[in-house]
């Protein structure tokens, strides 16, 4: 019998024969609670690949889905490669900790065939390994769940083993999703940036296989048979990037010795890993592009639930309804003739002034609701159509008078509105000292539709759509709903706003990638949705022209007020509270950054300390609010645990 495993160093992709990556019983502890986390060990400098950090997958978790996809991807190729594919008749898997996993490219995926495929699996209990060899797969026989048992290096870990007819072991490796789609493997000191795409060395710049951010101990680069002595020589002499930051004081020291922005960094800094201008603008652009028709297809979608036991209401779809604007064509109202914003492409320069006429429509709507509800007289709640102003369908609020074409067009829809059937219900008793107060709503607009835009991204992640992580998937709804609103209602030039949003976010998410983690496995909702919110309080403060000093600001503003943030998500799902806490999380994303811009450069705490805090935060929280749904709300909602669904 012969034992197979592949060591890829970061300098090297030589491929080896060693002993099988089994551990004994004695190495791993099986009390989550007294598991020693590995030595810390920081990488030389912060930069990544924007496009590592924001990558497209599919939903439901970044760690649990797309990082196993592309381990066993990765798996694949390893066998293909040594000609072994072939001889493979079976393969077990272990999940140590709450992971599923397939062997699909999550970018390439076509995620409409998602159901399909898998109730395929389960029905014929067979699988196509890489696509096209066929072997016997029983998921209840061959996919274990090891509850009892956590990898020292990462709580998400993963064994693959394949066997040939007759039984006999082929090959073995151990993975681990360290979030945000990212890989590692720590037997094969590989970095994880190589890892995550870059399965094939003559596919990757060399700039790339130059990085040391893996958990072990970089390798001295040795060139490999076959290798061309010059590329290795050029990737030698360019080691480093132009601008290399390992903090954020650092990172604002270039912006100050160079006099550039964040986002002019960052962008340079993606030249040296091959990117031409034109490259990184397409890119930057297909991302968002990604993000955008996520947004769409949440609020558009006809779905009303959401797939697990938890028949989780859509709420994406009726919450833009209500805050209709005609951006989507099939969901505006007929009256509507607002422009349609474009995903990459085709931008609309447009400005589109809703939210100042809303502040004004919003005061409307409190005082005539709440004259009409003294009288008694009947007044809609309804929010079903139209542009804010339209809320109403008090005839008191005197709408004709207004100059504008849409409050024009908004009067004639709001007189066509039928009146709800009866007066709203008031509770509370009226022989009382304290009388209750009447039913009413009220509009703002930025906090609406930031809070619309986050869960629809979110709706599509939980039933496993197309989805950018950002930096993960169960926050990948904070960053893509700022920048939408950024682009409908503040920017006169979305392009420059798209690149100049995301290059300053990918900044920051690489300092916390660096100083802390972003994964819930290691550091609770705090990793993800903090880290996200962090991310887009300094991409919104860039956009709106604010000094590199007040970005890092708004980006230390958004992290600090997560601080502890726990992952408890109810059965396992990536649904409640993850989705809700999106929302809030872009919310308090523009407020952190209108407190940094308000502020004038005065504050006591700064990015680099926020984030330590958050490190250490993350090493001292209980491993029961680290993902496992072992407390919090996912054991005092009364649903008995099942295998996660994410």
């Amino acid at each position: 019998m012969s034992f197979l495993t592949r060591t890829v160093a970061a300098l090297s992709i030589s491929r080896t024969l060693a002993r099988p990556l089994f551990r004994q019983l004695s190495q791993v502890s099986t009390d989550p609670q007294n598991v020693s986390p590995p030595e810390r060990q920081l990488p030389e400098h912060a930069v990544i690949s924007t496009f590592d950090l924001f990558s497209i997958g599919v939903g439901p978790s970044s760690s649990h889905t797309v990082g196993p996809m592309r381990a066993a991807n990765i798996f694949i190729t390893d066998l293909k490669e040594l000609d072994l594919l072939h001889k493979v008749r079976t393969v077990k898997i272990n999940l140590y900790g709450s992971l599923a996993a397939t062997g699909s490219d999550p970018e390439t995926i076509d995620t409409g065939t998602i159901p399909s495929r898998y109730a395929g699996i389960l029905q014929n209990k067979t699988l196509f390994l890489g696509g096209h060899h066929r072997i016997s797969y029983d998921m209840d026989r061959d996919m274990l769940w090891r509850w009892d048992q956590v990898l020292k290096t990462h709580p998400n870990g993963m064994r693959f083993s394949c066997f040939d007819k007759n039984g006999d072991l082929l090959a073995t490796n151990e993975y681990f999703s360290v979030g945000g789609g990212f890989v590692v493997n720590e037997k094969t000191k590989v970095d994880e940036n190589l890892f995550y795409k870059g399965v094939d060395k003559k596919k990757v710049h060399g700039a790339r296989l130059h990085q040391t951010h893996s958990l072990a101990e970089p390798e001295t680069a040795i060139p490999t048979p076959g290798e061309d002595q010059q590329d290795h020589v050029s990737a030698e002499h360019d080691e480093h990037p132009p601008y290399p930051f390992d903090s954020g004081n650092s990172l604002l020291a270039l912006t100050k010795k160079h006099n550039m922005t964040i986002a002019q960094i960052v962008h340079d800094n993606e030249k040296h890993f091959g990117y031409t201008d034109e490259d990184i603008q397409n890119k930057i652009l297909r991302i968002w592009q990604v993000m955008d028709d996520c947004i769409r297809t949440g609020v558009s979608t006809s779905e009303t639930t959401l797939p697990g036991r938890l028949g989780l209401r859509r709420r994406a779809p009726m919450l833009y309804r209500r805050l209709m604007r005609g951006f989507y064509p099939g969901v505006s109202a007929p009256l509507n003739e607002n422009p349609q914003i474009g995903s990459g492409s085709g931008w609309s320069t447009e400005a589109i002034g809703g939210p100042q006429q809303s502040d004004s429509s919003a005061s409307g709507d409190r005082g005539s609701n709440a004259r009409a509800r003294t009288r008694g007289s009947e007044t809609s709640a309804s929010f079903g159509s139209g542009r804010v102003e339209d809320r109403l369908e008090d005839s008191d609020l005197d709408l004709d008078n207004a100059e504008t074409g849409p409050t024009r067009r908004g009067n004639a829809r709001a007189r066509a509105v039928r009146r709800a059937p009866g007066a709203p219900r008031v509770t509370g008793s009226f022989d009382h000292a304290i009388l209750p107060m009447p039913p009413r709503r009220t509009v703002i607009p930025a906090m609406d539709f930031l809070s619309c835009y986050a869960i629809a991204v979110n709706e599509v992640n939980a039933s496993g759509g197309r989805i950018v992580t950002s930096p993960t998937n169960g926050a990948a709804g904070v960053i893509p709903a700022v920048l939408k609103y950024i682009i409908e209602f503040v920017s006169d030039d979305p392009e420059k706003s798209v690149q100049t949003f995301l290059l300053t976010a990918s900044a920051i998410g690489m300092l916390f990638k660096r100083g802390s983690t972003i994964s819930a496995a290691e550091g609770g909702c705090q990793a993800e949705v903090g880290v996200a919110c962090s991310m887009a309080s300094a991409g919104f403060a860039a956009c709106m022209g604010a000094s590199p000093e007040t970005v890092l600001q708004a980006a230390e503003i958004g992290i600090e007020h997560n601080l502890g943030l726990t992952c408890d998500p109810i059965d396992g799902l990536v649904q409640v509270p993850c989705i809700e806490r999106n929302s809030l999380g872009a919310v308090k994303a523009v407020t952190a950054a209108q407190l940094s811009m308000a502020s004038d450069g005065v504050y006591s705490v700064t990015l680099d300390e926020a984030i330590e805090a958050m490190r250490v935060t993350a090493a001292d929280m209980s491993v029961k609010y680290k993902e496992t749904s072992l407390s919090g709300l996912a054991t005092t909602v009364r649903i008995p645990l099942t295998v996660p669904a994410c």
